[in-house]
């Protein structure tokens, strides 16, 4: 198992209920089944409350996610999906983009546990989906968990990262000031 750790951080635990969004692309769907099963499996053992959203394909999971965030409730994600490589270079596309979406996502302070498969045959992937061997699905809900416990530890109102769009303060001032005058 090259390349997993052995380092069991176990599960934290929360003194106020979290709600979990699971974003899967079921396009394989033995392999998808058997991730939903092991993330949920680990947000129950956790008490976690928890809702699967299905999207076409994993290019489409960080636009879920970010719209989720803007939207909803949640308090973090799962993102589960398998890209098997292809004779084109549509995977590489898949792969790279979709981890750059849930990235980009991270980076704005959304608690997000990646567990897109991302291999070169369908054996690797069941390896990997299989909850008990490789498990990632149930390692992504894991890490979205400590996410979330990591971002309550911290406490306090987001702060938004990155290009924004105008403030309600900006747009109440520009208004105060009257029409521009040509």
């Amino acid at each position: 198992m090259a390349g997993h750790s052995d380092n069991d951080l176990g599960l934290p635990s929360f003194d106020k209920p979290v709600k979990v969004m699971i974003a899967i692309a079921p396009y394989y769907t033995a392999i998808a089944e058997a991730q939903l099963a092991a993330a949920r499996a680990v947000l129950d053992r956790a008490g976690v409350t928890h809702e699967t959203v299905e999207v076409p394909g994993s290019l489409e999971i960080p636009t879920a996610i970010g719209i989720a965030e803007r939207l909803s409730n949640f308090d973090g994600y799962v993102a589960l999906g398998c890209v098997i490589r292809g004779a084109t270079s549509h995977y590489d596309v898949v792969v790279n983009e979709s981890a750059r979406g849930i990235m980009l996502l991270g980076l704005q302070g959304v608690c997000i546990g990646n567990g897109i498969i991302t291999v070169e045959t369908r054996d690797q992937a069941e390896e990997r989906a299989d909850a008990k061997r490789l498990n990632t699905a149930g390692g992504a809900a894991e890490a979205a968990l400590h996410l979330i416990a990591l971002a309550r530890r911290w406490g306090g109102a987001r702060k938004d990262v990155g290009f924004m769009p105008a403030r309600d303060e900006y747009q109440i001032a520009s208004k105060a000031k009257g029409p521009a005058k040509a």
